[in-house]
């Protein structure tokens, strides 16, 4: 499926550009919105080839991952990106992730960004299952997730290796049939 579009009142999602690498440089390489992700703060030869992968990666059939740009409606600005992968190992299942321009942080925007991520996977992608990992310590991720309808099911022990420390990730999921009976 491409071209990836989906809004909602004041957001849309649409495909990474080239020329998103600038608004993506303020989210990547910020310790802010990194310091719960899988990796560290990136430079902008990075988030470069990050963007370049993603654009590339958005015309492969069949597609397994879908890279997009958040974009406030009003403004017409890139404030975050989400990320559904298509999972090999489980039928219909995709792993999503999430993140935020700092500055945008409380505004709501969070809850509304995942709801199209899931809408995507669950109305256009067809998915039964889709599951996200975040920090044992990021309670705002926690209560996005909750606020979608996603349940918490545990723990990954020392899932992800970051600044030399090994860290756990709690999972939380979402069925297609529980993404359809939400408001």
């Amino acid at each position: 499926m491409h071209p990836v579009t989906r809004s909602s009142a004041r957001l849309y999602l649409r495909e990474l550009a080239i020329t998103d690498v600038d608004s993506l440089l303020a989210i990547y390489g910020s310790p802010a919105s990194t310091e719960h992700l899988s990796f560290e703060p990136r430079n902008r030869d990075q988030v470069e080839q990050v963007v370049a992968w993603s654009v590339a990666e958005a015309t492969v059939t069949p597609r397994t991952e879908y890279a997009l740009a958040v974009v406030e409606s009003e403004t017409a600005e890139l404030i975050g990106s989400g990320r559904l992968a298509l999972d090999s190992h489980q039928q219909r299942g995709a792993t999503m992730g999430f993140a935020l321009r700092p500055d945008v942080w409380g505004r709501g925007y969070g809850v509304e960004m995942v709801r199209l991520l899931l809408s995507v996977g669950f109305n256009d992608l067809k998915l039964h299952r889709i599951w996200g990992a975040r920090s044992p310590l990021n309670e705002a991720s926690a209560k996005t997730m909750s606020a979608v309808g996603m349940v918490e099911e545990g723990t990954i022990r020392e899932h992800v290796l970051k600044a030399g420390e090994w860290r756990d990730s709690v999972v939380h999921a979402i069925l297609d049939r529980e993404f359809f009976r939400c408001p």
